[in-house]
């Protein structure tokens, strides 16, 4: 099958799951629909591995930058003179508990250290997956942020409506 056909089959399946999960009310439902669309089809081995053509990735990911680029605003600069604090302490937390789970995960799971250093890295799956590409391993790093982001869009909202009333956090906004 030519790789054009391959790439629009998993642009489809990928644009049906996504639009699909919009039902859902998860949040990024668009986004984790895409990646179980093409994942769960790339997993069938029914068709060929996808091959994008260069600078594709570099492109979604301006894409996508771009688009959260556009959120940043005045007031969310005004909002950064009172977060700019927490935000370096979640910051260098993250790091530091990444660079722990990490090192943990290659010891005591045999994964390869820059595997599991940018696996256990805090950093959106593209991110991360370019940098692992960098050094060669951008499909295992790509996988571990997947199974992390699928895990975490669907488990934290859960999380946050079990504990909103308790915490008294009112989350009808």
């Amino acid at each position: 099958m030519p790789s054009f056909v391959t790439l629009l089959i998993y642009l489809l399946g990928g644009t049906v799951l996504g639009s699909l999960m919009i039902l859902t009310g998860i949040p990024a439902a668009p986004l984790l629909g895409g990646i179980l669309g093409a994942g769960i089809l790339s997993i069938s081995g029914q068709f060929d591995i996808a091959s994008w053509p260069i600078g594709t990735k570099t492109v979604l990911g301006i894409g996508i930058g771009t688009v959260i680029g556009t959120g940043i605003n005045r007031e969310t600069l005004g909002e950064l003179q009172s977060l700019w604090k927490p935000a370096l302490v979640i910051t260098f937390t993250l790091l530091a508990t990444g660079i722990l789970v990490g090192l943990l995960i290659s010891k005591f799971f045999g994964v390869e250290k820059i595997v599991a250093l940018l696996g256990a890295a805090p950093g959106g799956t593209i991110g991360m997956s370019l940098v692992g590409a960098e050094f060669g391993v951008g499909a295992a790093v790509a996988a571990l942020h997947a199974v992390r982001l699928i895990t975490v869009l669907f488990l934290i909202p859960a999380i946050v409506h079990f504990l909103a009333p308790a915490a008294g956090i009112d989350i009808t906004k």
